[in-house]
């Protein structure tokens, strides 16, 4: 992370007194309480410095740059009957892929800091209320001139997808201009978790920045439209960390089939000769192949009795990174990822609140 010699000047102080004003401060510098002022807002941009007080940062952070928005679910009494009224029940809550990881993150005990956007309506309220309630970092949450994003899913009686729709919109004012306000906080990550909504210029900045800083960066590929389109991203001069798809989003990705495990693998041997480190490829019940230099190995899922889908995959994704700063090696990290999706989609919420680290370890 890049700091000013003022910066360091400052945090110098900061960790000598932590409750030190911006008077003092100034007085000790030679400078005005109003520049010192312009310095804590900087390090606190650059997640430097954390809330009242000026604390200093000291557990490894997580960025997350991704999507926002509200979560309409409805779900059936009774198996679905399609073209026609289905009785059953709904519910309105936060949602989207980066949120709902940052959420997850900062819940099992990371600290994260989240990159979006969401529009300046009441809706954008509330999602932006919720996930720092959460204690996700939403300093960098841009507020746009266009309504906050919606999730629409329709469940079947058993808590399976019968369909969704999602609109996200809001999501396409995520820009590099925003990607680059935050380049410094992302230089000085531990992780940064990228949504494949993204677009298509956002995703390439934000990985390039990963690239130059060093960052271990994870891909969400989130839909198959949406791996179709940035699967040209994911080469050699832009390596990363690890990327999440499921077989579908996989074949889309590569090019090949993914509908066996031998073909799972060969095509997770495809993203490793483009620089993917670790391909860990969900198989729904039959668990995920996680593939890495160390050979591919299965990992099993862990039984849940379904409530609601919702959620799972970005709760997975959110703990594989946490297991993975808890010092975890892949396989383990993995392992926790399927604990904390079996949680999620064992009670009707897209995030936990009751999500703990502890409680994810008592599933294993």
């Amino acid at each position: 992370m890049s700091l000013t010699e003022r910066e360091r000047e400052i945090v110098a102080l900061l960790r000598r007194d932590p409750m030190i004003g911006s008077a003092a401060i100034a007085e000790t510098l030679g400078t005005t309480r109003a520049a010192v002022n312009v310095h804590l807002s900087n390090l606190g941009r650059k997640g430097v410095i954390l809330g009242r007080g000026y604390v200093l940062a000291t557990r490894p952070a997580v960025v997350v740059v991704g999507g926002a928005n509200m979560d309409v679910k409805a779900r059936s009494e009774r198996p679905v009957v399609s073209a026609s009224s289905n009785p059953g029940t709904a519910t309105i809550t936060p949602g989207g892929v980066g949120r709902n990881v940052a959420e997850n993150l900062a819940r099992l005990g990371t600290r994260t800091h989240l990159v979006s956007v969401v529009g300046g309506d009441t809706l954008g309220d509330q999602v932006l209320a919720a996930t720092s309630a959460a204690g996700v970092h939403v300093e960098h949450v841009r507020r746009s001139t266009r309504p906050t994003g919606t999730y629409t899913a329709v469940l079947d009686a058993d808590g399976e997808l019968v369909v969704a729709v999602s609109d996200m919109t809001a999501t396409e004012d995520i820009d590099t201009a925003q990607v680059a306000a935050a380049r410094d906080l992302i230089a000085g990550a531990e992780l940064l978790v990228l949504d494949g909504n993204l677009p298509e210029a956002t995703l390439a900045y934000a990985l390039d920045l990963a690239v130059a800083a060093g960052v271990r960066a994870i891909l969400e590929p989130v839909s198959v439209p949406k791996a179709r389109a940035r699967a040209h991203l994911v080469a050699a001069e832009r390596p990363l960390f690890a990327i999440t798809p499921n077989r579908d989003e996989l074949a889309t990705i590569t090019g090949l089939p993914a509908g066996t495990d031998r073909e799972v693998r060969a095509a997770a041997d495809a993203l490793h000769e483009r620089g993917v480190r670790h391909v860990w490829t969900h198989l729904g019940e039959a668990g995920s192949l996680l593939s890495g230099p160390e050979g591919a190995v299965t990992v099993g899922a862990v039984p849940a009795r379904v409530v609601d889908v919702t959620g799972a995959g970005d709760a997975a994704l959110a703990a594989f990174a946490h297991a993975l700063l808890a010092g975890e090696d892949v396989v383990a990290a993995a392992a926790y990822g399927h604990a904390a999706a079996a949680l999620t989609i064992a009670g009707p919420h897209t995030v936990r609140p009751d999500l703990t680290d502890t409680l994810v370890r008592s599933t294993l």
